[in-house]
């Protein structure tokens, strides 16, 4: 055989190879992708039973409410429309989390409309300061107009 024939058949099996690793890698990533929903969409697509979501809003001020376990927490998220969805989370909060603050849940719709989450992701605004510094004063922040 040619040397040239054997570059040819070298440079067809390794396109080959990447092609199939890279068709491997996208269905791994499409079966681990959380798609993210807000309240006004699971009102208007439906509940999504079928795979793991996110769903996000600001937590709704008067839904915390903690379990006699001590970690497990039933809370509503809502968006700016009159939409909202209960969420249950069993675990620990991170510290930003609270009523009226952000929050993005990742888990699964029940039947009965309720999300389990399995994680819970805490938002802060673009204003946010450690407590360290804003007791101290150490840290002014203002809007530039």
């Amino acid at each position: 055989m040619k040397p040239k024939s054997q570059r040819l058949i070298l440079v067809s099996l390794a396109v080959i190879a990447l092609i199939v690793a890279a068709l491997l890698a996208m269905s791994a990533m499409r079966e681990q992708a959380a798609f993210f929903y807000a309240p006004a969409d699971v009102q208007r697509l439906g509940l999504p039973l079928d795979r793991a979501v996110r769903v996000g809003g600001m937590v709704q001020e008067g839904s915390l409410r903690r379990h006699q376990d001590g970690v497990t927490i039933d809370f509503v998220v809502h968006d700016e429309t009159e939409h909202t969805i209960p969420v249950t989370f069993t675990g620990i909060v991170p510290n930003l989390f609270r009523e009226g603050s952000g929050v993005v849940a990742e888990g699964r719709f029940q039947p009965d409309g309720r999300f389990v989450a399995s994680e819970i992701l805490a938002k802060h605004d673009e204003n946010y300061m450690p407590p360290e510094l804003s007791d101290r004063g150490l840290h002014k922040t203002e809007t530039i107009e």
